[in-house]
């Protein structure tokens, strides 16, 4: 499990950035839409595999996790647009101090948003799901979320 923990997480990190790898030329926008794929399904099945839903709550869940994930992808996108904008400061040694406040009210707009869709989403799960199995879900996006913050993290330098 461990595994498809990482591969999902590194998959994700490249939903979060997928431009900075063609720009490297190391993948083709038809290679990054299929690994993309790939990874959507690995992550759906590492979410069945822990939640082990039978076939009713698995009628009611698949469709919200569907539009959360949806929902989780205009996060991703915002993310890595934010990033992207930071790395080219940082690149071309030009970050100002009101670019750096821009950016930091970007990364927490980030934060607040992946709240909202939590919230959002909570009150949709527990009305298909068994309290337990929610809270389960929740952690499992969770782990994956810190996973990806945590390589991120390792990745961006900080400003200077």
């Amino acid at each position: 499990m461990r595994k498809l923990v990482c591969f999902v997480t590194c998959g994700l990190l490249l939903a979060v950035s997928p431009v900075a790898l063609q720009a490297q030329g190391k993948a083709s926008s038809t290679d990054m839409q299929i690994l993309r794929d790939k990874i959507k399904a690995d992550k759906k099945l590492l979410v069945a595999d822990n939640l082990q839903l039978t076939d009713k709550e698995a009628k009611g869940f698949w469709p919200i996790y569907d539009a959360y994930q949806k929902d989780l992808q205009k996060i991703n996108e915002h993310l890595g647009k934010t990033i992207e904008q930071y790395a080219e400061g940082y690149n071309k040694d030009s970050l100002t101090d009101a670019d750096a406040k821009k950016l930091i009210s970007e990364a927490i707009g980030v934060e607040e948003s992946e709240v909202k869709l939590h919230r959002t989403y909570l009150g949709k799960l527990e009305k298909v799901l068994p309290g337990k199995k929610v809270a389960r879900y929740l952690q499992i996006e969770t782990k994956i979320r810190a996973l990806i913050r945590f390589e991120l993290a390792a990745q961006i330098p900080l400003v200077e």
